[in-house]
């Protein structure tokens, strides 16, 4: 059974919000004595899925919850923003596919960084990233 033991939510409105995402995230990654590795892996996602919030949902926010299930330990975040939402999620998901002028690799990078991935979206309405690290 998974019990959340800390929430924090962290707005994404401007540049530097991505430079606070990345920041608290390693925070919380330190705290529940993540390796290098696994720390580096959730930093990079939260980073790449905080760009996406803001550049192309407008902004949002990112909910933090440290999280433990038995001996385990975990850090989930969701993203969330009201933005115009992804259209074809197939394609969106798809290694260098891009809307913008990135690589592509943003979505497709942070899912495989990361043990749980969850994507809702829909034209109009918006998109939600869940991620999930554990230790």
């Amino acid at each position: 059974m998974i019990t959340i033991l800390n929430t924090d939510i962290k707005p994404i409105q401007s540049q530097a919000d991505i430079v606070y995402v990345r920041q608290a995230v390693r925070d919380w990654a330190l705290k529940l004595q993540f390796g290098i590795v696994d720390q580096t892996k959730i930093i990079t996602a939260a980073s790449e899925l905080a760009r996406n919030a803001f550049e192309y949902g407008k902004g949002g926010t990112m909910k933090m919850e440290s999280l433990q299930d038995g001996f385990k330990k975990g850090l989930r975040l969701t993203f969330d923003d009201k933005g115009p939402g992804i259209e074809n999620m197939d394609l969106a998901l798809t290694d260098g596919y891009t809307t913008g002028g990135g690589l592509g690799m943003g979505l497709t990078g942070a899912r495989r960084l990361v043990n749980e991935f969850d994507i809702k979206s829909a034209p109009g309405q918006g998109t939600t990233v869940t991620i999930t690290k554990w230790k």
